[in-house]
């Protein structure tokens, strides 16, 4: 009877690979990435912005109060309070002395070579007092080799030779007889054998007598002055000029 079930050649039998039907899961299809979300978005589609939201946040229990409504001033406005003005009287507030310079401790005169341009300018100061302890060698203390002479060094030198003064002992004008020159006689004066020639001397200016006593200058007279002799000094006045050989205009007024 059990023969007849079973059509052909087929018979129950255990699975010999992995049949989906026999698992509870979805099946493969839904392991593709998903297209919605943030979290691993498919990359072939676009993603929208993803927004989160977050729970309140709690309550702290210092700021657990009434709120606006209970005990507040109506003086105090959104911009303030809406009080006149006032003022309170204070005692001098204690500020440091501080010592500045005042208006003549300063010179504007003197600031053109640093707002305009200028000529460069040296100035010559006294020698510091560093440089007094400085050991070290200056200029001065160096001495270069000569270029010149049979002392040179690094550089070949020309035959030098030397000029020697003369020597009194062995020349020519060495006196060994001691005699006499022409300048050990004396001069016998030429006047004693021949005629004297004439002579002449030069005495001071003489002046000749006369009256040494002072006389007056032309400064010393007055000629304006003679008022002795006439009864006033001349005076010059000046006239129109005009001819007598021109008639003059005449003018009729009626």
């Amino acid at each position: 009877m059990a023969e007849e079930v079973w059509v052909g050649t087929w018979r129950p039998h255990r699975p010999r690979g992995p049949i989906m039907a026999l698992y509870s899961s979805p099946g493969p299809k839904y392991l593709i990435p998903p297209t919605t979300g943030f979290v691993r978005h498919t990359p072939t589609k676009l993603r929208a912005p993803a927004y989160s939201f977050r729970g309140a946040p709690m309550l702290l229990a210092e700021n657990c109060s009434p709120g606006p409504r209970y005990s507040v001033n109506p003086k105090i406005l959104r911009t303030g309070k809406d009080l006149g003005p006032a003022y309170s009287i204070l005692g001098r507030y204690r500020t440091k002395t501080i010592t500045t310079p005042g208006p003549g401790d300063y010179f504007p005169e003197k600031s053109s070579k640093h707002v305009f341009d200028s000529a460069p300018s040296h100035s010559i100061s006294a020698r510091t007092k560093t440089f007094r302890v400085d050991s070290t060698p200056g200029p001065a203390a160096y001495m270069l080799p000569v270029v010149m002479g049979p002392h040179t060094v690094g550089k070949a030198s020309q035959p030098s030779f030397s000029i020697k003064g003369r020597s009194k002992l062995g020349s020519f004008s060495d006196d060994l007889h001691k005699t006499p020159g022409p300048a050990a006689y004396r001069q016998t004066d030429v006047q004693v054998t021949k005629p004297k020639a004439p002579q002449y001397t030069m005495a001071a200016r003489a002046e000749p007598p006369g009256d040494k006593t002072l006389k007056p200058g032309p400064g010393a007279h007055s000629p304006e002055k003679v008022t002795v002799t006439k009864p006033c000094a001349p005076v010059v006045t000046f006239g129109i000029k005009h001819s007598d050989y021109m008639t003059p205009l005449v003018v009729d007024v009626e």
